[in-house]
């Protein structure tokens, strides 16, 4: 009987024997977890087995790289992969767990989840708490605020998610809400913003949430950033980064000098208009590049100019600025092309 494939999609992995990370195109079926160098690759680089497997998220062993999940085989082997944001790893950890529970019951994959059925009402769901949380409308507000000279952007204080909590009868009490909390800090849900909030993430070799006023947190994948301790110039890069992130994920990218096809992490912004990209082994925190997109064009493309036809897998798509600079992209599928190319033209003609 042919393996069901489950997803399949971009992620970073961590060398198996050494210690650098690299985009990787990840397929998971329901007995094992294949990667490969390309996507276009016939045979993988690797495969996992899922028998005796366990899985190990949010896995925290590497300080400042987070999203990170640990597969480790029946013989004691460890793989360590790297999701490009919350929802995208809570997607393959979800799939992942079921398939390895499939294999130990003897079942097969099914798509619906039997959870709720058995699941118990003291039962709490973190990812359905965050995005409680970020509801714009009732959830935990995003503001800037000063300490020690430095204005923090899109964050909110440890006091105001423990007051959240309890107001919205999500904890009954302090200790209860301190608790869900610090479970969200844990996942990577959470992140602390300043000297405070890290110290606590830091204490006793576990994260620590921090009911204090002065503590400050933001959410993953928010328009988090800091300023007033940059130069002058980055003061004025950092303007890009005040919109809402709209869509995230990995996408192949054309160089403009080489003319190669790269994994490359995209981040698209609203108001003002902008999509960064970064290398997705390195994080979020220097982009390689960023597209200014008011008055730009987005559509759908057949072939690129300069590229030799084994690189390219269809699924193409073309970014021309008010400047008319040309960028090339390839999504994994036409759905996804399809997403990004509505993502944003929504963006280029409301942004700024």
């Amino acid at each position: 009987m042919e393996p069901q494939q489950i997803r399949e999609g971009y992620l970073v992995k961590k060398g198996t024997l050494l210690n650098s990370w690299k985009a990787v195109w990840v397929v998971l079926s329901d007995d094992g977890v294949e990667f490969y160098k390309k996507k276009s690759d016939s045979s993988p680089k690797g495969m996992i087995p899922l028998k005796g497997a366990t899985l190990n998220s949010p896995c925290q062993d590497f300080g400042k790289r987070t999203m990170v999940f640990k597969l480790s085989t029946e013989k004691k082997q460890d793989h360590f992969f790297q999701a490009s944001h919350v929802e995208e790893r809570e997607l393959w950890v979800k799939d992942i767990r079921r398939a390895i529970t499939c294999l130990q019951g003897g079942k097969t994959f099914a798509r619906k989840s039997t959870r709720r059925s058995i699941r118990l009402p003291n039962t709490v769901n973190l990812n359905e708490l965050f995005l409680l949380m970020k509801d714009q409308d009732d959830g935990v507000r995003e503001l800037k605020l000063e300490k020690e000279k430095k204005l923090y952007h899109h964050c909110f204080t440890g006091a105001t998610v423990v007051e959240w909590l309890i107001s919205k009868e999500k904890a009954r009490n302090k200790p209860e809400a301190l608790m869900l909390a610090t479970g969200l800090l844990n996942e990577g849900f959470l992140q602390p913003a300043e000297e405070l909030s890290k110290q606590g993430a830091l204490e006793a070799m576990a994260s620590v949430f921090m009911d204090e006023p002065d503590a400050f947190y933001y959410f993953a994948d928010s328009g988090f950033f800091c300023e007033g301790y940059s130069s002058d110039e980055d003061v004025i890069v950092k303007e890009e980064f005040r919109g809402n992130i709209v869509k995230q994920g990995c996408l192949l990218k054309q160089g403009h000098r080489r003319k190669n096809w790269k994994v490359r992490k995209f981040i698209l912004r609203d108001d003002p208009a902008y999509i960064h990209y970064y290398d997705p082994a390195k994080g979020d925190e220097y982009p390689l590049g960023s597209i200014h997109l008011r008055a730009s064009v987005v559509t759908a493309a057949e072939f690129v100019p300069d590229a030799k036809r084994y690189e390219v897998d269809g699924n193409l798509f073309e970014i021309i600025t008010s400047d008319e600079t040309h960028y090339f992209l390839q999504a994994a599928t036409a759905e996804e092309r399809s997403d990004w190319i509505k993502a944003i033209q929504t963006v280029s003609r409301s942004g700024k």
